[in-house]
């Protein structure tokens, strides 16, 4: 009787210890030789500042649509992964005045006086090397892309050398891939990663994220994410490549929420949407008067991957 207590005990545990491990589920990129994808990113930014008692409201859409396209892999198991801009979408309306472009249209370059800027974007390619970690250790194709940009914006090269460095364009690249868990799952595990964005003159972006896995939604893994963002104002050494200096700033984020489904049969991000909320007050200086600015920006960004390229081919 005995024996046989114990035969049904321990079947039991052999029972309960595989369903538990049934439900874990190892959410991971898998890059294909010669096998491209495409990325259309969206985001959406509504700034409200109140600057000497006025109100300001600047309101922006972006799109960006990129190709990846897995080269090979090297001795340690990096992938090299091209990167194409294939189109931008630009709407901005700062003040009521508006400025529009996009790529895809030929004529929207037409009294666009950022348009030509806008159109230097287009095209270009960059090769990155990715860890078995997905994370983007060397990126290479910036110094192409910078002669570009500043051949059409000589006025604008101080300031483009200084936010396009190779950290920031590593750091830009990362969210791509960055958000899957370094080990198996099971529902209401969590992971963190963080980054820390420098941009010069403008600043520096410490941002956590926090990943909670909740299960299958659909035939897809879902991932909540939660965003923390800590704002550091440039030192007094960052450089003046700006028209004004930010003296100060105390910036707070809030209701940094989003979700992420994720495609365990393709192993690569389908689509994921985060938004993320920051205010408080700054004092900048122009002209050696300094002013204070209250900000909120409110900005939702949105990914969508896809296998063919949302860029019609011309005919």
């Amino acid at each position: 009787m005995l024996v046989r207590r114990f035969l049904v005990a321990l079947a039991l545990c052999v029972t309960m210890v595989g369903f538990a491990l049934a439900q874990e589920v190892q959410l991971k990129w898998e890059f294909k030789k010669d096998q491209p994808f495409f990325q259309t990113m969206d985001t959406e930014t509504k700034q409200s500042m109140k600057v000497m008692g006025m109100d300001h409201t600047q309101n922006q859409k972006q799109t960006f649509i990129f190709s990846w396209t897995p080269k090979e892999q090297d001795k340690d198991k990096n992938w090299i992964v091209a990167q194409k801009i294939e189109a931008v979408k630009m709407n901005i309306e700062i003040g009521g005045n508006k400025v529009e472009y996009d790529s895809t249209n030929p004529t929207s370059a037409a009294g666009n006086p950022l348009g030509d800027f806008f159109k230097t974007l287009v095209g270009n390619e960059f090769k990155l090397t990715i860890s078995p970690e997905m994370k983007v250790i060397k990126i290479d194709g910036r110094d192409e892309f910078l002669q570009k940009l500043i051949k059409g914006n000589p006025q604008m090269e101080p300031l483009l050398k200084q936010i396009l460095g190779d950290d920031a364009l590593k750091q830009m690249a990362d969210p791509a891939f960055a958000s899957t868990p370094p080990k198996a799952v099971k529902k209401g595990d969590t992971w963190e990663k963080k980054s820390t964005l420098n941009m010069g003159p403008i600043g520096t972006y410490d941002t956590t994220y926090k990943y909670t896995y909740e299960g299958k939604q659909d035939k897809f893994d879902k991932i909540k994410v939660d965003t923390t963002l800590v704002y550091q104002p440039p030192g007094p050494n960052a450089g003046g490549a700006l028209p004004f200096q930010i003296k100060s700033a105390k910036l707070d984020s809030k209701g940094g929420t989003g979700t992420i489904l994720f495609d365990n049969d393709k192993h690569r991000l389908d689509k994921s949407e985060t938004k993320l909320t920051t205010a408080g007050k700054m004092t900048i200086g122009i002209g050696g008067m300094n002013t204070d600015v209250d900000l909120t920006q409110e900005q939702t960004t949105t990914v969508t991957t896809s296998d063919k390229n949302p860029v019609a081919a011309p005919k």
